[in-house]
């Protein structure tokens, strides 16, 4: 059995490395586990709204997000003959004391596993190590972690299930609740090097799901030193199923193109962006019902392991960061360890759960919708004759409010 942590973290992904970082600056001990072999920059983009971009620059990760990050400025959202709809601010061009990041999802991995390995040691992620199961007495945790030389055990004061949709830890506290929920659509997601589209820093939503919608924003920024960017690009298609929820499962560009054939409008030639990408991903767009309970003793789960979601409005990485925060101060809160896990479950539990049906429902995507059922998917003359900006603001509003991502959310948390 190997030396006690105070806390030992299974997953090394963006909330189980923002958790360390967290805990560190507490004073609180801690290791990971992460059966990948290495980490590598897998994936695609991920936006990282100011409530979440808050706690990455309190971890003193500033510097590193501005400098591999792009800082996105507006919101706009055009319908799928490329009319304009409506747009607004974002991040520090609405006034908000942390930006909103557009960034690789591989890029803050990696950067975050850097800020452990150099604060925390080079042994405090450990990799190669497969968590199977734990066993928990008064005074603390077993976990029976799977590596190359075989198996062992791993003693800690308490264990954070950081694992993902896939999560072992809630596999174990929830035996059978797996049951996944589909939306009725499938995204693809790809990754162009491009010119500048619109301002180069603008988070751009098109179409609406039942006849294909498009999100596109820049995650990195003058890649070849003439200003081109790397942009991210998600399409959105009704189809039935197609297989698990896999974030590295390769698609196909025949599969997604079709529904944007046309769409070539004066700021962007979307097939010919589809068309470019360096590897296109396919994922089902799927969640599961929130959970009752997330804290059984001395163990209990962060991020997507607690509340997966469907990946709309920006908020999976960002909830996830923000569940660090609230375990971090339930930990110096409470001496005693289980009152503080209860405690964590207590204030975010229902808040994810709100989100998590938000998102089903009324994402910041809804303004698509209403737009395309108010006009019976034909182009419009004046887009104040279909919803007027009042409306369509409550609706953004509304969605920051419920995701704690509003100015007066931000305000009155310290």
């Amino acid at each position: 059995m190997t030396k006690p942590a105070q806390v030992l973290i299974v997953g090394a992904g963006i909330g189980g490395l923002t958790l360390a970082l967290q805990l560190h600056e507490a004073g609180i001990s801690a290791r990971l586990i992460e059966a990948a072999p290495e980490l590598r920059p897998l994936g695609v983009g991920i936006n990282i709204l100011p409530h979440a971009s808050r706690e990455l620059h309190r971890v003193g990760l500033t510097d590193k997000l501005a400098s591999a990050a792009v800082q996105t400025a507006e919101s706009v959202f055009y319908n799928r003959f490329g009319q304009f709809i409506y747009s607004e601010p974002l991040g520090a061009a609405a006034g908000y004391a942390w930006p909103q990041y557009s960034i690789h999802r591989g890029d803050l991995q990696l950067i975050l596993a850097a800020e452990v390995e150099q604060r925390l040691g080079g042994d405090a992620i450990a990799l190669g190590h497969t968590f199977r199961s734990f066993t928990q007495d008064e005074h603390g945790v077993t976990a029976e972690v799977e590596t190359a030389d075989g198996t062992t055990e791993i003693r800690a004061e308490m264990l954070i299930g950081c694992d993902g949709v896939h999560s072992a830890v809630r596999s174990q506290l929830h035996p059978g609740e797996d049951a996944l929920v589909y939306s009725g659509y499938s995204m693809w997601r790809g990754v162009t090097r491009h010119e500048r589209v619109l301002t180069g820093a603008s988070m751009i939503r098109a179409g609406w799901l039942a006849t294909g919608k498009l999100v596109v924003y820049p995650i990195r920024d003058n890649i070849d030193g003439s200003g081109r960017q790397l942009v991210n690009w998600v399409a959105e298609v009704p189809v039935p199923q197609r297989g698990d929820r896999d974030w590295n499962r390769d698609g196909h560009i025949a599969d997604v193109i079709e529904p944007f054939a046309d769409w070539r409008f004066p700021w962007l030639d979307v097939p010919e962006l589809i068309r470019n990408a360096d590897q296109i991903l396919e994922y089902p767009m799927v969640d599961q019902e929130p959970l009752d309970r997330w804290s059984f003793g001395r163990v209990t789960l962060l991020g997507d392991a607690a509340h997966p979601m469907v990946p709309r409005g920006s908020n999976g990485a960002g909830q996830a960061i923000v569940d660090t925060r609230a375990l971090t101060d339930a930990l110096r809160a409470h001496t005693d360890v289980v009152s503080a896990l209860v405690a964590y479950e207590r204030e975010r539990l229902p808040a994810t759960a709100e989100v998590v049906r938000l998102n089903r429902t009324n994402p910041p995507d809804a303004i698509l919708r209403e737009v395309y059922e108010r006009t019976g998917d034909k182009p419009f003359d004046r887009i104040e004759d279909v919803i007027s900006k009042e409306e369509l603001a409550t609706m953004l509003q509304h969605y920051r409010q419920v995701t704690g991502s509003s100015h007066e959310a931000l305000s009155m948390s310290t």
